[in-house]
């Protein structure tokens, strides 16, 4: 047992070893590479957490309260009782497609709007933002600038109608101006900026129209056949229980067998734009902090053996001198404890200077205004700086005690031994679980932490094996004197090169990872969203129309467009089975089944549509090709025979494929397919999809051709689309420069790590008369040879790994290429050359003599 005076001394002389060493550099690699990991990890987890919180706080903006009632008819009354019971506050709003038509002295253009009819109160969360137009703007407003936003709690006055900027260019209208809605002229008195709650639905791409909800009677718009959408929003107080009693309510409410048409919204099941961008690049970021804190772990151990190397004499001499193994254990714990707590906290810092870069560089996408976050992130990454120095570090140091005092006139005697397995599983554990919690994602941590445990596993196996059959293959009489040494040098020392090439490799493999994921992953963002991505739909064409509308179409110079008949139709049954609502538990298969979708004809498949399950042969009747997503939802499979009511007519047929469908592409997709060009016998019209053309007035005079058909314009969304991904990527692209710098480290600690065994080394061969042109080549090809090796391996398991996790993490397309495995190959050489001439140039410039005197001390 140490006494107090025992404990005492022990942290004066931790204390003293901690200022010396970080006064001698000796501590700043180890440091550095906790600071990286730390910052990393920290700069993601303070983002995250408060990405998370605002999209909360943001999700009931977008639903326009705390949670909504969705109906296509008018709320049921005992819902508005529930909430009023309850002590909610309530706002309702009805929505629905119409057309909207100018002023017959206008010109009397026409043109489908997303009508909205509103009350006093709304919304109950989130803003309504008007443009703030003055002077001879604010009669006719030049929709080329851009004009400040003015927040209103206040609502459209009866015989007042808002609208959307885009409006009144296409009717040829300013404000002040009249419009019509049905039977009723309204006066445009105001431009809406920002809507909270609009949402996403294909509708809302078209012009918002809003009114005030007295006037909906007198336009004579809601016929029996109108499609109506009631939303009831609630808002409750902070703790949001009252919110909970009445979502538990109204979702048991709607299971009900006899209740119909009614879903319940809430924050979970709101519609927050661009989420899934938003989850991938969420997840790259964490990935890209996973790997900076394992290629850190590494430098740690590397960095610290070669720490406890230099100081093996010296703790010999504080034997000699009376110093206890458990002093000078107390005293180097001490030591490092410190220093990676110091080298936590000042990660901790940059992580949170680090992260309000993140949120400037995704101004617009992300809030600036997001809520504080909590303390976990700095937590975190304070226990991870600890895990990597005492899992990573302290083992190899905590040796030092054990350092005889007979080493100091037998310098064979006391040497560095490998950590013990219960010292390694135990610090791994530690580490690994650290990890697990920060990917925030199970499947993400499992593949990272468990790919490059297998990896590592299998570099130093492979290292092994080519050292033995190095051995057999490289003859002495024929060999370049300077390979011949090369190779000697590494199989003098098998475990370190199986070290060294194994650091090397996970290094590499962390840096060919990221760069091919990164690649591929915004390659996927951008074919979402290509530049000439159509950015206009026009549904309704009828079938009498179809050759005059593609004529238009060349006319002004379309060409590539996507053309596909559209059918509505009711599953009604499967197998002969009638289908309801009540055959199914899951809300979104009951709500499939109570409607129609959208089906189409198309004998050729889609380019963008991938067959996942099954076969498309063109032309094959009494088939369909069913989108895998909703096979799932609705629990069909191959074979099944389905059957359809499209307006009165039955139509059926067998699944024979399922496919993969991006719904976020800017595409014209579809849940059934039959893979036949015609379908004479139920009714249809015809949609189409293109990049508008750059014509003065297009769609006016597309309109003014074809008055039935609906133009949605989505350039933009188009926009906004393409915007974001723009900030995403810098983003991704931003934290990506941490993984570079913790590879580098890597390198260096792994091709360091040699230095005072080559100094010796290559002091003797001078000695015996080897010139230093011929030392240098033998390092460069020992050098370039390790990191040749390093490469290959790192790019092979790269493109598994990298394989693994686009396909089952980020959810897209995979590429291999067959140049990885070389260009890896050749980068790893050059990068351990240029580290090697970088850290060993003074194994070459050192005086033999110096040398050879610092070898006998």
């Amino acid at each position: 047992m140490l006494t107090q005076h025992s404990w005492q001394r022990s942290f004066e002389l931790g204390w003293r070893n901690l200022w010396r060493d970080f006064r001698s550099g000796e501590l700043n690699l180890l440091i550095i590479s906790v600071v990286l990991a730390v910052a990393a990890l920290t700069a993601v987890g303070f983002f995250s957490d408060r990405l998370q919180a605002g999209l909360w706080r943001d999700a009931r903006q977008l639903l326009g309260g705390d949670a909504v009632v969705v109906s296509d008819k008018p709320t049921p009354a005992n819902f508005q009782q529930k909430a009023q019971a309850l002590g909610l506050k309530t706002n309702d709003t009805l929505s629905f497609p119409s057309m909207a038509r100018a002023d017959d002295a206008k010109g009397g253009e026409t043109k489908l709007v997303a009508l909205k009819a509103v009350s006093e109160g709304y919304p109950l969360r989130g803003q309504m933002s008007l443009l703030n137009l003055e002077g001879r703007d604010a009669i006719k407003p030049d929709l080329s600038k851009i004009y400040p936003a003015k927040p209103t709690r206040e609502v459209p006055q009866p015989g007042q109608a808002w609208v959307d900027p885009a409006l009144l260019e296409v009717l040829n209208l300013q404000l002040g101006d009249a419009l019509w809605l049905g039977d009723k002229a309204f006066q445009i008195a105001a431009l809406i900026d920002r809507e909270p709650d609009r949402g996403a639905g294909f509708m809302n791409f078209a012009p918002r129209v809003m009114i005030h909800q007295s006037d909906v009677m007198a336009t004579g718009l809601i016929q029996p056949a109108s499609r109506l959408s009631y939303r009831m929003a609630v808002a409750g107080e902070a703790s949001q229980a009252n919110v909970q009693q009445f979502l538990k309510w109204a979702r048991d409410e709607v299971a009900k067998p006899e209740v119909r048409g009614i879903q319940v919204e809430s924050m979970e099941s709101g519609r927050p734009e661009m989420r899934q961008t938003l989850d991938r690049a969420e997840k790259f970021l964490n990935l890209v902090a996973l790997l900076a804190a394992l290629l850190c772990a590494v430098a740690v151990a590397l960095a610290a053996r070669t720490f406890a190397s230099k100081h093996l004499d010296g703790c010999a001499l504080l034997r000699v001198l009376g110093q206890s193994q458990k002093t000078l254990s107390v005293a180097y714990a001490f030591e490092f404890i410190t220093a990676g707590l110091a080298a936590s906290l000042l990660g901790v810092i940059m992580g949170y200077g680090i992260h309000h870069a993140f949120i400037w560089l995704l101004a617009g996408l992300v809030d600036v205004q997001l809520p504080p976050s909590s303390g976990a992130p700095a937590l975190l990454g304070l226990g991870m700086g600890l895990t990597l120095l005492l899992a990573f570090g302290l083992p190899p140091v905590l040796q030092l005690a054990k350092v005889p005092a007979m080493r100091v006139i037998r310098r064979d005697m006391g040497g560095l031994q490998p950590a013990s397995l219960g010292v390694l599983l135990t610090g791994l554990v530690g580490f690994a679980g650290a990890l697990m919690w920060a990917s925030r994602d199970v499947k993400l941590g499992l593949m990272t932490v468990g790919g490059f445990a297998i990896a590592t596993s299998m570099f130093a196996g492979a290292t092994w094996l080519v050292l033995k059959l190095l051995r057999k293959w490289v003859p002495s009489d024929t060999t370049p004197r300077w390979l011949l040494l090369a190779t000697r040098q590494v199989m003098a020392r098998p475990v370190y090169a199986v070290v060294q090439v194994s650091a090397l490799s996970v290094g590499l493999l962390a840096l060919v990872l990221l760069v091919l994921l990164r690649t591929d992953l915004i390659s996927s963002w951008r074919k979402a969203t290509p530049v000439n991505a159509p950015d206009r739909f026009v549904i309704n064409v009828q079938p009498d129309q179809t050759q005059a509308f593609q004529d238009k179409l060349s006319q002004v110079g379309v060409k590539d467009y996507d053309w596909y008949p559209m059918i509505r139709g009711r599953l009604v049954a499967v197998n002969g089975r009638e289908t309801s609502p009540q055959d199914y538990t899951d809300e979104r298969a009951k709500r499939l089944v109570d409607r129609e979708f959208n089906l189409s004809a198309h004998a050729t498949q889609p380019e963008h549509n991938a067959v996942v399950k099954g076969q498309w042969q063109e032309g094959e009747k009494d088939a369909v090709s069913v989108e895998v997503g909703i096979a799932q939802t609705l629990g069909l499979k191959m074979g099944d025979r389905l059957r359809f009511d499209v307006g009165g007519v039955i139509s059926e047929g067998r699944v024979t494929s399922l496919r993969k469908v991006d719904w976020g592409s800017m595409r014209a997709n579809f849940f059934v397919i039959y893979p036949v060009d015609n379908l004479p016998e139920v009714p249809l019209s015809y949609m189409a999809a293109f990049k508008t053309p750059d014509v003065p007035a297009f769609e006016r005079n597309l309109l003014q051709q074809f008055p039935n058909v609906t133009s949605v314009d989505l350039r933009a969304s188009l926009m906004q689309v393409q915007k974001v991904l723009d900030q995403v990527i810098r983003a991704v692209e931003f934290l990506f420069a941490f993984t570079l710098m913790a590879g580098l480290l890597v390198l260096t600690a792994a091709v360091t790590s040699t230095r005072e065994e080559r100094k010796r080394e290559f002091a003797i061969m001078r000695a015996l008369g080897a010139t230093g042109r011929l030392l240098s080549q033998v390092q460069t090809a020992e050098l370039m040879g390790v990191g040749l090796m390093a490469g290959f391996l790192a790019s092979m398991v790269a493109e598994l790994v990298g394989w693994g996790l686009a396909r089952f993490v980020f959810e897209f397309e995979w590429t291999a290429s067959l140049w990885v495995p070389v260009a890896g190959a050749l980068t790893g050489a050059v990068l351990a050359w240029v580290a090697g001439w970088w850290g060993l140039a003074e194994v070459l410039r050192q005086p033999v003599s110096q040398t050879l005197r610092q070898a006998s001390e």
